[in-house]
């Protein structure tokens, strides 16, 4: 068993594990841990719990530390760099006349590196704008291109439920949907009433998804018990 702590670096992000080593973590606190991309801020959403040795990916990085008044004041600092580094990219990208939609902005906690995350329907050329970046902001950039459920999760805003989306307030990860689970659930077909604000189906037709498998399994044994309907063998395969 391996003691770890859950660490989570944006809202309704993915749940990362990390070795307290000793530091004394509740959750709702704020800690430094060690990462593939440096030191960054996060919030302790699982405080420190024992799991199986499989349920974690090896090598487990460290909490370096509980975050202190300065962490929390430079995340601050960055939160206000990154607004004003979205409005001067917006300029370079129409000046660079590329086809793509600038969506959020990022500095890594020591401020090493600055990640512009974007939307665009295709390829896009944008290197001549990577060293025009990198000669005003005089760091590492590097630009990402997300799908449009990525960029939904990042920007916000309500689903045809009247809710704040799911997928920006507590859906830490995405999980596969299909058209078989509206029809599983009788509702209408027309794409208009079953997709999201991405365009995509809604992630909450999953939700019921398996209580519906459920039904329809019990309901089929309930009537081939009765005999209702025919007991049909599972053709093994060779």
């Amino acid at each position: 068993m391996l003691t770890v702590a859950g660490v989570r670096f944006k809202k309704a992000g993915k749940i990362y594990y990390f070795d307290p080593d000793g530091n004394e973590l509740a959750r709702g606190a704020f800690a430094i841990v060690e990462t593939s991309r440096g030191l960054e801020f996060g919030e302790v959403v699982v405080a420190p719990k024992e799991v199986a040795e499989e349920e974690v990916i090896q090598p487990l990085k460290k909490v370096v530390r509980t975050a202190s008044e300065e962490d929390c004041q430079k995340i601050l600092e960055n939160r206000q760099k990154e607004e004003e580094a979205f409005d001067l990219v917006l300029q370079k990208i129409h000046e660079h006349n590329l086809e793509m939609k600038l969506v959020d902005v990022e500095y890594t906690f020591d401020r090493s590196k600055i990640i512009f995350y974007f939307t665009a329907d295709g390829r896009v050329d944008f290197r001549e704008l990577v060293k025009d970046l990198a000669t005003v902001f005089r760091t590492r950039i590097e630009l990402r291109q997300i799908g449009v459920r990525d960029e939904a999760k990042m920007v916000g805003g309500l689903g045809p439920c009247g809710r704040i989306l799911c997928c920006h307030t507590f859906l830490g990860e995405f999980e596969p949907v299909s058209i078989r689970m509206a029809k599983d659930q009788n509702l209408s077909l027309n794409p208009t009433k079953i997709s999201g604000v991405c365009g995509r189906l809604m992630c909450c037709l999953r939700y019921e998804s398996d209580a519906y498998e459920l039904a329809r399994a019990e309901n089929r044994a309930s009537k081939q018990a009765k005999g209702e309907m025919p007991v049909i063998a599972e053709k093994k395969s060779e």
